[in-house]
């Protein structure tokens, strides 16, 4: 268990925050997360508590990847998927977290894989429909057509089938009544590996 006790209190809260998104949603917090919870302007501001944590043993970050932050000292023991949020099958919105663990037993480890709740219906050609959960298997890259939940920002994501291009991504809907989104940047956040539906 983490020693507490070397810390200063807004370590203290920083740490807990942390520790807090990682057990709720299954992935740390992005640095502008942890600033606006906090009130810290600077991401420098944010970038120092940050670097006493890990300093201190308690974290540890993976250079370039936003949401990179994991607990040194305090492995996440868990039974199921967290339920990371809601995904726009539609247009882009802000992904709303949630605080829920959807257990599908074995079939999926809960290290590599997150669960997402549909939103819209641009993918129903590939029969995801609103309400749907699709499993997601976390990785930072897909092949040309896979189905991913690709970030756009820090604060938008969406379901799409994935298109590189030569100067800009394509995310194309799996709807013949939908256009494509084209971004100049986006990453992958991870592929689409299962479908789970609730039957009335």
């Amino acid at each position: 268990m983490a020693d507490l006790d070397q810390l200063t209190p807004r370590q203290r809260d920083v740490y807990k925050f942390i520790r807090e998104k990682i057990r709720s949603r299954g992935y740390g917090p992005t640095v502008r997360e942890i600033g606006t919870h906090f009130k810290i302007r600077s991401p420098n501001g944010v970038m120092c508590h940050l670097r006493a944590l890990e300093k201190k043993g308690l974290i540890t970050r993976e250079p370039n990847m936003s949401r990179a932050i994991q607990l040194a000292t305090e492995p996440i023991e868990q039974k199921g998927l967290p339920l990371a949020g809601r995904i726009a099958a539609g247009m882009l919105h802000e992904a709303v977290e949630q605080r829920e663990v959807l257990d599908f037993g074995e079939l999926f480890d809960a290290d590599k894989h997150f669960a997402l709740e549909v939103s819209g219906d641009s993918m129903i050609e590939d029969q995801i429909t609103d309400g749907d959960y699709v499993v997601v298997r976390r990785q930072e890259s897909a092949a040309t057509g896979q189905i991913v939940v690709a970030a756009v920002d820090e604060d938008q994501a969406t379901l799409k089938r994935w298109f590189p291009e030569s100067n800009r991504i394509r995310l194309e809907p799996s709807n013949k009544s939908m256009k494509p989104i084209y971004v100049k940047d986006a990453r992958v956040m991870g592929v689409v590996v299962g479908v789970v539906r609730r039957v009335n």
